[in-house]
C-alpha cells in the first residue's frame, strides 16, 4: 500500500500515518484532549492566580529559583507549571529581547519552546518518583546533573510524586538541591507535602496549588467544546466538572471519553451513565425527600437509583457533601456567594430552598451517612448501609 493512501484512510479518524526502515507502519495518535489544551503560557493556567503571579513577576524579573515545590491536588496545574519554567528558562526570545522578557511569558515558538512543547529537550528531565524512588536513581540523576546541557541553557529536573523517594533518596538529593551547578534547576511535584522531608522544603521554594472552583472547570470545557465543535448541555457540564473534583485534567479527560466514538453531542444522560452517578436534579429530590422525613418515598427512591445500576457509594458521597452545604447555608446564609462558584443560579436555589428545612436532627443524619459512607467503600453490600441509615434518621 503506496504511502499516501494510508494517509488517506488514517485522515478520517485524525490519526497520522509514519513510515520506519523495513516498511513497517505506524499511526501516531491523536493527542489526548488534556494534553491539546494544556496552558501555554502563564496567563493561560486558571485557577491559581496567587502561585501563578508570583511565578510570573519572578519571571520578569528574571530572578528564576534554583528549586521549587508545587504541591496540590491532582491536575490542577503542577507539572504544567514547570513546564512553563522550563521554556522560561530556555527560551531564546527572551534571552535576546529584554523587552519581550518584561512580559514574563515564554514565546513559544524559538526551538527550546517547541522542543519542550513536543517532549523532545533533552534538557528537560523529568522523573516519576513513584516508579524510581530509590538511592541508585537519584545517583544517576546526580551524575546526569554533572553533563553540561546539550543544546539548551538549562536543564530542568522535574520530579513528580516528590514525596515517594525514599528516606536514603531524599538524603542524596540534600546537597544537589543546596547547591546545584548554575545550569540545573529543580522543580518538584507532589500531592503530598506533608511527607516531604523539612530538609527538603527549606531547600526550595514552595507553591501551593489549590482545588479549582467547579465554574472556571466549566468555562474552560465550554471553550473547549467550542473548538472541538462538540454540543454539550450545561447540565452535563455541570456533572464533569463536578466528578472531577477540581482537576482540569480530569474533566478533561472524562469529555475526551464521552466524544471518543465520535459523537459530537453529549447529554446529561450520557455522563451520569458513564460515571455511573445521579445528576444534580435527582440528587437533590433525594435530599429533599430526606430533610422533609419522607422515608417511604426515600426507600423507593433509593431502590430505582440501585436498580439504575449507578455506583451507591458515590452517589452517598455526593449526598453527604449536598446535605453539608445545605447545613452550612442554614447556619451561615451569606457562604451563598461562596456557592456561586461551584453551582448554577438553578441549582443554588434548590439548594437555599433545603437550606430552610435543616434541623438539628439532621446533623445526626449527616454524621450516619458520613459513618455509612466509611463503612460502604469496603463493604460486599453497601446499598444495606445507607438503608439503615434511611430507616434510623428519616421519619
Amino acid at each position: 500500500m503506496a504511502l499516501g493512501t494510508l494517509r488517506r484512510k488514517e485522515a478520517a479518524w485524525g490519526g497520522v500515518a509514519d513510515i520506519i526502515s523495513g516498511g513497517v507502519y505506524y499511526i501516531r495518535m491523536a493527542l489526548a484532549m488534556y494534553r491539546r489544551y494544556r496552558p501555554a503560557t502563564f496567563q493561560d493556567v486558571i485557577g491559581q492566580d496567587l502561585a501563578i503571579g508570583i511565578l510570573r513577576e519572578a519571571a520578569r524579573q528574571d530572578k528564576i529559583a534554583h528549586a521549587y515545590l508545587f504541591a496540590g491536588p491532582r491536575g490542577t496545574g503542577k507539572t504544567t507549571t514547570a513546564r512553563l519554567i522550563a521554556k522560561i528558562a530556555n527560551c531564546e526570545k527572551r534571552a535576546a529581547d529584554a523587552a519581550f522578557r518584561a512580559t514574563g511569558e515564554p514565546c513559544n515558538a524559538c526551538a527550546a519552546c517547541r522542543s519542550i512543547d513536543e517532549g523532545r529537550n533533552l534538557d528537560i528531565i523529568e522523573i516519576d518518583a513513584a516508579s524510581n524512588r530509590g538511592i541508585d536513581e537519584i545517583r544517576n540523576l546526580k551524575e546526569n546533573i554533572r553533563v553540561a546541557p546539550s543544546a539548551s541553557r538549562y536543564k530542568v529536573f522535574i520530579i513528580d510524586e516528590a514525596h515517594q523517594l525514599t528516606k536514603e533518596a531524599f538524603n542524596a538529593l540534600l546537597k544537589t538541591l543546596e547547591e546545584p551547578p548554575p545550569y540545573a534547576l529543580f522543580i518538584l511535584a507532589t500531592t503530598e507535602a506533608d511527607r516531604m522531608p523539612a530538609t527538603i522544603l527549606s531547600r526550595t521554594q514552595q507553591f501551593t496549588f489549590k482545588h479549582v472552583p467547579i465554574q472556571l472547570i466549566v468555562g474552560k470545557l465550554k471553550k473547549i467544546a467550542a473548538k472541538e465543535k462538540i454540543s454539550i448541555s450545561s447540565e452535563a457540564l455541570d456533572l464533569i466538572a463536578s466528578a472531577a473534583e477540581g482537576s482540569f485534567r480530569d474533566a478533561e479527560s472524562l469529555l475526551d471519553q464521552l466524544v471518543a466514538f465520535g459523537d459530537r453531542e453529549v447529554s446529561a444522560d450520557e455522563v451520569t451513565s458513564m460515571l455511573g452517578t445521579v445528576g444534580f436534579d435527582t440528587l437533590s429530590e433525594f435530599a429533599g425527600l430526606l430533610l422533609t422525613g419522607n422515608q417511604k418515598h426515600a426507600l423507593d427512591a433509593l431502590e430505582k437509583i440501585e436498580d439504575g445500576g449507578y455506583d451507591i457509594v458515590q452517589f452517598t458521597k455526593n449526598l453527604i457533601r449536598y446535605l453539608r452545604r445545605a447545613v452550612v447555608l442554614h447556619c451561615e446564609p451569606a457562604l451563598a456567594e461562596r456557592f456561586k462558584q461551584e453551582l448554577s443560579e438553578e441549582h443554588l436555589q434548590k439548594l437555599l430552598a433545603h437550606a430552610k428545612l435543616v434541623t438539628d436532627r439532621h446533623l445526626a443524619l449527616l454524621k450516619s451517612l458520613i459513618a455509612a459512607w466509611s463503612e460502604m467503600r469496603y463493604s460486599q453490600f453497601p446499598l444495606v448501609s445507607l438503608e439503615i441509615v434511611l430507616i434510623e434518621h428519616v421519619r
